[in-house]
């Protein structure tokens, strides 16, 4: 009986000795978040009156430019502004990393909730001349990038964000 007793207790004591709590993460390594920011491929300039023109052929072809360019990149979101030419620019983006487009106010860039919702992710911004070098502006925090030209539709800002040290690359794919 006792030998029984002994059998029981031993592991018992053994088991109530080891800590079985999974290790902690380490917090201490800040996330990684990744924005690659573009403006929309070249638009329909044929009639002026029209405020949401399509992209035209060259527009065309440079949307599936993009395509080919981060075809490797696994986009965790991508945004466009409502508008036809950045959504049809990175349309077939969001088909290839099966990501759903979600339309962002250009009125309301880089806002708190955004960066929450983004961060230690890879997103896709596509905006305008404008809107572009001012969203890179808000998430490093520093008016650095001017507005784009008119006829700049190559440019891809790719904004990295390690805790509160950000890192910008400016290419140009032509």
């Amino acid at each position: 009986m006792r030998k029984l007793f002994l059998l029981c207790i031993i592991p018992t004591v053994l088991f109530s000795c080891v800590d079985m709590k999974q290790p902690k993460p380490n917090t201490d390594i800040p996330e990684i978040t990744t924005y690659y920011l573009i403006r929309h491929a070249e638009k329909d300039r044929s009639n002026p009156d029209n405020k949401n023109p399509d992209l035209n052929e060259k527009g065309i072809a440079r949307a599936a430019l993009w395509s080919n360019v981060f075809q490797k990149i696994k986009f965790d979101e991508i945004y466009s502004t409502e508008l036809n030419r950045t959504q049809q620019t990175v349309s077939a983006i969001s088909l290839q990393s099966d990501v759903k487009l979600t339309p962002y106010a250009a009125d309301n860039l880089y806002s708190e909730d955004f960066k929450m919702r983004t961060q230690g992710k890879t997103v896709l911004v596509a905006g305008h001349s404008n809107t572009t070098p001012q969203f890179v502006n808000k998430i490093i925090g520093e008016d650095r990038y001017p507005n784009m030209d008119d006829n700049d539709n190559g440019t891809l800002y790719i904004v990295t964000v390690v805790g509160n040290k950000t890192k910008v690359q400016v290419l140009t794919i032509n």
